[in-house]
């Protein structure tokens, strides 16, 4: 399963903030099945959607056994 990121955030951010976590709160309630993940190499929390077909298809992505 691939994914599409929506939007990136430092993970720097202060205390009581969760920038990641409210921007993907929004998307979900528009709909979209949002979830922050951690990109350990870039220290930077991404808001992720499941790729959809044409998006993968752009990318030159096939499906695997387990879809």
């Amino acid at each position: 399963m691939g994914a599409k990121v929506l939007e990136r955030f430092p993970a720097g951010s202060p205390r009581g903030s969760w920038p990641a976590e409210e921007f993907a709160a929004r998307r979900r309630a528009e709909g979209e099945p949002a979830t922050v993940v951690m990109d350990l190499e870039t220290d930077a929390f991404l808001v992720v959607v499941p790729a959809r077909d044409e998006d993968r298809a752009r990318a030159g992505v096939r499906g695997t056994a387990r879809e």
